[in-house]
């Protein structure tokens, strides 16, 4: 294991994770009409310390590889607009625009774990929850845009 590769990797997630804890949900988040499958907070920060440790793990042993070019392009567009979407969603309330940033995050997860996959597998799998994780905060996202249209 490269520790050094591995925490400048690790470094990216804390810079994606601060905007987080920058632009916090707060009152506004806590008064609009969110569905009941909506997760507690608690489970939120520890699912991200989760999936951040992974994904700087699975990018640490991808850069160890030949012909990893597109395969860290892909990460770096990921961990871009993970790191745009709490700004636009907590930080300015703008929910459509937070909406499109997550479709956006969606596809360059899903493009960062099928390329990190043909490289290694391992490294791909280490991808699958963080894309699960994306896909139910794009439909919580749409869930609450849907019911709240007064912030789109």
């Amino acid at each position: 294991m490269d520790w050094m590769l591995f925490l400048t990797f690790l470094a990216a997630c804390g810079a994606a994770g601060a905007t987080g804890s920058m632009f916090e949900p707060g009152k506004w988040y806590e008064g609009l009409d969110k569905p009941v499958w909506t997760p507690p907070g608690i489970v939120f920060p520890l699912v991200w310390i989760t999936v951040y440790i992974a994904i700087a793990y699975a990018a640490m042993r991808i850069a160890l590889l030949d012909g990893a070019g597109q395969a860290l392009a892909f990460w770096a567009a990921q961990i871009a607009f993970n790191t745009l979407w709490s700004p636009v969603f907590f930080g300015l309330k703008r929910m459509r625009a937070a909406m499109a940033i997550l479709c956006f995050l969606w596809v360059s997860v899903a493009a960062t774990m099928f390329s990190f996959w043909v490289l290694d597998p391992v490294a791909g799998a280490l991808f699958a929850p963080y894309l699960l994780w994306v896909s139910i905060a794009g439909a919580l996202n749409f869930s609450v845009l849907r019911r709240n249209p007064q912030y789109a």
